[in-house]
């Protein structure tokens, strides 16, 4: 771990006050890895009954015990359990790692607790053991209602165990989300409605609804499926966002829709610049100090997270986050938010005056991407339709000085 006398230290910033602080923990194993996904996570080989649960939860515990100086005092906002599939963790293997967490870290008396699962009898059946073990939002990897698609997702599940997987949750969980992905190979527009109304139907508070993009060193990256064209797609877009304004939701996110009341705390941290620390097979953290922002990611590979995390070296990568670097990552996170942010915020996250920013945000209001006031920083429909362009117009900025 850093030197925290050296953290402590003044440095090139001054932050007024540290962000809100959430806790991300990585479980890394998976029934089968799904060809699109380049997500941390690895086939667990002889079935969920071969995953080294409780070698990995002394890992976890290692983890954060040496993580602990880092964020000492610090009260945790959410806690959200990734992966992966963290539902294939035991019920009692979740209460261990619950009471771990709360044997060490003040969590907020309303703190947010999230747990990735998939669909499927395995999981399903846990669902009402997990929300008694303290989960108290339930994350549902759907994906689509239609057999073809599902297999061509590579998905281990089918219609029918997603229909009851999405029954169990309603059943024991007033607070959880549904993922769903459009624009799949072969899929048309009326079938995307169709998944869609189906999610619907079950009158859940938050949808994920992402467009299934290629990304590389996946499967899909190596052999292409054959997707639906760009006016397809556009057009399966804007009907998404009329029929789920009609609906009663907010858009908050690029993919995230919400009811009143009902966005995802961890998320909102991560795009309004937060901190979050992260444990687990190749988590990621950020954590503020008065002077500097720490950027940390632990080992990728399960056995060798295991092993160093035992012997107090579950680190890969440890450095602070360059000053020039700052307005960039925030700009990154905070642009994907459909209500912009307030203009101080900026400040209050990076420690840069806003006038580090001030030539670009007026050349992209220029362009008619974003719309700025005295208290807020907004990106219009366009900047929104073309959110990589408007991001980018923050790192050129920095490309260019250098």
């Amino acid at each position: 771990m850093p030197d925290l006398a050296q953290l402590l230290r003044a440095g090139t910033l001054r932050l007024p006050q540290l962000p809100p602080l959430a806790l991300y923990v990585h479980f890394p194993w998976c029934v089968r890895k799904c060809p699109y996904c380049d997500f941390n996570s690895h086939e667990a080989l002889g079935g969920p009954a071969a995953i080294p649960e409780q070698r990995y939860l002394d890992a976890l515990r290692a983890d954060l015990d040496a993580a602990l100086p880092l964020i000492w005092g610090r009260s945790v906002i959410s806690v959200f359990i990734g992966g992966g599939t963290p539902s294939l963790i035991s019920p009692q293997g979740l209460e261990r790692l619950l009471s771990d967490l709360r044997a060490r870290l003040p969590l907020q008396a309303d703190c947010e607790i999230t747990l990735e699962a998939n669909p499927g009898t395995f999981e399903a059946a846990r669902f009402s053991a997990f929300r008694a073990a303290g989960v108290n939002r339930l994350s549902l990897g759907v994906q689509s209602f239609s057999d073809e698609a599902l297999r061509h997702l590579g998905r281990v599940h089918d219609r029918e165990q997603a229909l009851r997987a999405v029954e169990a949750v309603r059943r024991d969980f007033d607070n959880f989300n549904l993922d769903l992905m459009y624009a799949l190979p072969g899929q048309t527009l009326q079938a995307m409605q169709n998944d869609v109304e189906m999610a619907l139907a079950f009158a859940p508070p938050h949808l994920s609804l992402y467009q299934l993009t290629i990304e590389p060193n996946t499967v899909f990256a190596k052999y292409p499926p054959s997707l639906p064209d760009e006016d397809t797609a556009a057009a399966m877009h804007e009907w998404l966002e009329a029929r789920m304004g009609a609906a009663g939701f907010d858009h908050y996110e690029v993919s995230a829709y919400a009811q009143p009341g009902h966005s995802c705390r961890h998320n909102l941290n991560y795009w309004l610049f937060g901190d979050y620390l992260g444990i687990g097979a190749g988590a990621h953290s950020k954590i503020s100090f008065p002077g500097r922002i720490l950027r940390q990611a632990r080992l990728r590979q399960p056995d060798s997270y295991i092993d160093g995390a035992l012997r107090g070296r579950a680190l890969a990568e440890s450095g602070e986050v360059a000053r020039e670097d700052l307005p960039f990552e925030f700009m990154l996170n905070a642009l994907r938010l459909t209500a912009g942010f307030p203009r101080r915020l900026f400040a209050e996250r990076t420690g840069l005056p806003l006038s580090a920013i001030e030539s670009t945000l007026a050349q992209a209001e220029s362009r008619g991407l974003l719309a700025v006031d005295l208290d807020r920083i907004v990106p219009t429909a366009l900047g929104r339709r073309f959110l990589s362009d408007l991001q980018t117009l923050f790192l050129a900025r920095h490309r260019d000085r250098d």
